[in-house]
C-alpha cells in the first residue's frame, strides 16, 4: 500500500522539477521572461502549499485513500491542459490544478507511516519515502530531457498525465487503509476545530523556528533542481539539454539514497537540530561557492555534493514529530509540508525577480540568484538555532 501511495510522490516530484527540462521550450513558445518562468514553477508550490491544510484536515476527517483519489484526477486534468495550452495563461492553470492534485500525496505517505510504523523507525521509513520519490526526479533528468528534445515538451507534459492516470488506478486497487486495533476512538473534529487547532500552533514558541527553517532549506535544493539548473547550465555554461538533462539525472539518483542515509543515522533529539542547522549553513556555503566559481566542472561538482548533503532535510520531519505530542502530529507536520512547498513557491518566484532585476543592472542573473538562496537559507538557519525549541526536546 506504502508503495502505491508512493507512485503518486513521486509524481509529484516529477511535476515540480520538470520546469528545469521544459524552461528553454516554454521561454521560446511563449516569451516568458525569467520572472515569468520562476512563477511559473513557484505557482506549483503556492498551490501545493496552501491546499496542504485544507488537505491534512481532510486526511484525518476522511481518510487517505479517499482523498488521495479525489484530488489526484486534478493533477491529470492539468498536466493534460499545459500540454494543451494555447498561451502561457493556461499554463498557469494548468500548474494551479496539478499543485492542488498532488498536495496530499507526501502527507498520506508520511501519516501512513506515523500511523502503522514504530515510531522509533519514523525517520528510516520518512527517508526511505523521500528516497523512493527520487525516481520522479531521475525521470525529469535525461529520459525527460531526450522526450523533450525529440517530441516537445507538451509531450513531456501529455505523458506525466497518462502516467499519474496509472498511479490513480495503482492506488484505486491496492490502498485500503487497515484498521489499527490498538488505536482507542476518537470523536471526530469539525473543520471549524481543526482549523482552531493548526491556528494554536503559531501560539507555541517552537514552532516559528521550525516553519522558518521549513520554508528554505528544501526551497533552496529545489529552486536549483527545479527551475535554475537547465537555464543555470544552458546559458552560463553551453550545456545541451541532453547534457543538462545527464546532470539533473545524476542528482536525482544521489536523491534517492541520501534521505534513507540520513535516516539511519539519525542522532536522536538532543542532537538533531544542531545537525540540521549545521548542513543548512554547509549548504547556503555551497551556493556562495557556486556562484563565485565560474567554471562547468567545479559548478557539477557543487551540484552533486549539494545533492548528498540534501537529505538532512528527512531530519526536519524527524524534528517535526519530536516536537509535538502525539494528539498534534498530523497536524504538525501537515503545516510543516505546507510551508515546505510555500517556501518553494515563494523562493523561486522571488529568485525569478532576481533574475530580471540582475538583468537591467546588467549582472550575471545567475549569480545574483544563487547569492540570493544561499543569503535565505543563512538567515534562516541561524533562526532555527537560535529561537526556542520544543520542550519535548529539553526532557
Amino acid at each position: 500500500m506504502l508503495l502505491a501511495l508512493l507512485s503518486g510522490f513521486a509524481l509529484s516530484q516529477s511535476y515540480r522539477t520538470i520546469t528545469a527540462i521544459v524552461a528553454q521550450g516554454l521561454q521560446q513558445d511563449f516569451g516568458l521572461s525569467a520572472s515569468s518562468l520562476g512563477a511559473f514553477a513557484g505557482l506549483f508550490g503556492l498551490s501545493f502549499g496552501v491546499a496542504q491544510l485544507l488537505m491534512g484536515i481532510a486526511l484525518d476527517r476522511y481518510g487517505l485513500r479517499a482523498v488521495v483519489l479525489a484530488s489526484a484526477p486534478l493533477s491529470i486534468a492539468g498536466a493534460a491542459l499545459s500540454a494543451l495550452a494555447p498561451g502561457h495563461g493556461w499554463l498557469m492553470v494548468g500548474q494551479l490544478l496539478i499543485g492542488v492534485g498532488c498536495s496530499p500525496a507526501f502527507l498520506a505517505c508520511t501519516l501512513f507511516i506515523a500511523r502503522h510504523f514504530p515510531a522509533e523507525r519514523f525517520a528510516f521509513f520518512s527517508g526511505l519515502c523521500l528516497g523512493m520519490g527520487g525516481l520522479g526526479l531521475l525521470f525529469t533528468g535525461t529520459p525527460m530531457a531526450w522526450v523533450v528534445q525529440h517530441w516537445g515538451w507538451r509531450t513531456g507534459f501529455g505523458l506525466l498525465a497518462a502516467l499519474s492516470a496509472l498511479s490513480w488506478l495503482l492506488i484505486f486497487a491496492l490502498v485500503h487503509e487497515p484498521a489499527s486495533p490498538d488505536a482507542p476512538p476518537r470523536a471526530q473534529e469539525s473543520w471549524g476545530q481543526a482549523l482552531r487547532g493548526f491556528a494554536a500552533l503559531f501560539t507555541l514558541p517552537h514552532t516559528w523556528g521550525i516553519l522558518a527553517l521549513g520554508m528554505s532549506s528544501y526551497a533552496a535544493f529545489l529552486s536549483l533542481r527545479g527551475l535554475w539548473l537547465g537555464p543555470l547550465l544552458i546559458e552560463r555554461y553551453g550545456f545541451s539539454l541532453v547534457d543538462t538533462g545527464n546532470v539533473a539525472l545524476v542528482l536525482s539518483f544521489i536523491a534517492l539514497f541520501t534521505p534513507g542515509a540520513f535516516g539511519r543515522v539519525d542522532p536522536g533529539p538532543l542532537r538533531r537540530r544542531a545537525w540540521v542547522a549545521n548542513g543548512s549553513l554547509l549548504m547556503a556555503l555551497l551556493f556562495v561557492l557556486m556562484a563565485l566559481l565560474h567554471h562547468a566542472s567545479a559548478t557539477v561538482g557543487l551540484m552533486i555534493a549539494m545533492a548528498l548533503l540534501s537529505g538532512y532535510s528527512v531530519l526536519q520531519y524527524t524534528d517535526v514529530r519530536s516536537s509535538y505530542p502525539s494528539e498534534l502530529t498530523g497536524r504538525a507536520l501537515s503545516l510543516f509540508t505546507m510551508a515546505m512547498f510555500l517556501g518553494v513557491a515563494l523562493m523561486q518566484s522571488l529568485t525569478g525577480v532576481v533574475a530580471g532585476w540582475a538583468a537591467v543592472l546588467d549582472l550575471e542573473p545567475y549569480r545574483a540568484v544563487l547569492l540570493a538562496i544561499a543569503a535565505w537559507l543563512a538567515l534562516a538557519s541561524l533562526a532555527f538555532r537560535f529561537l526556542p525549541s520544543s520542550p519535548l526536546l529539553r526532557r
